[in-house]
């Protein structure tokens, strides 16, 4: 990768860019699914953690989906040097935007967007974290259209499929990635 791609620099860009804690936490736990699921599809590590930390670099900056969100973070990461194909996938997680998922990468940020959000709902409304939740209780969550009611069900089911993994196993893969961050994920009680 280029200069100015470490994953220290990526985090000062998030810094820079993102003032929400709640959404940094997102972006983070994004990066460890990706990180998670990297090894299981021959993936670089590094490449796919970077690309789940910086998939939403824009949203606060730039909400609109019409005209901000992703273009302006990918027109960022290009000027910065990251790799067209970490670019590619920012801009393929929007289905808006109308990128194909074609690799590994782009099929697994997708799939561990929505799901890292929701797993994160469930763990700060149990008085455990993550510790111990099964893909039996994110599921049981889901069914309450109340709670977390931004999330997008279908996006998390379909995400899985195109990754060609088990729901379950997906949710599994989600929350041990995630409880292996717990420290950063979660906010101090």
């Amino acid at each position: 990768m280029a200069p100015g791609t470490s994953r220290s620099d990526a985090w000062e860009l998030v810094c820079e860019w993102t003032q929400s804690d709640s959404l940094r936490r997102h972006m983070l736990a994004v990066e460890a699914a990706m990180r998670a699921y990297a090894p299981r599809f021959d993936g670089d590590v590094e490449l796919w953690g970077l690309t789940g930390l910086l998939h939403d670099l824009d949203y606060e900056r730039y909400p609109d989906l019409d005209t901000g969100h992703p273009r302006f973070g990918m027109e960022e990461l290009r000027r910065r040097g990251y790799p067209e194909e970490l670019v590619r996938a920012v801009g393929s997680h929007a289905d808006f935007m109308e990128i194909s998922r074609d690799s590994a990468m782009e099929k697994a940020l997708f799939a561990v967007d929505e799901l890292s959000g929701f797993i994160l709902a469930v763990a700060y409304v149990r008085p455990e974290g993550l510790v111990g939740m099964t893909p039996k209780s994110v599921k049981k969550k889901m069914k309450q259209p109340s709670f977390a009611a931004a999330v997008g069900r279908d996006e998390m089911r379909e995400g899985a499929e195109a990754l060609g993994v088990d729901f379950d196993e997906h949710v599994a893969t989600v929350i041990a990635a995630l409880a292996e961050s717990a420290g950063e994920l979660l906010p101090a009680s």
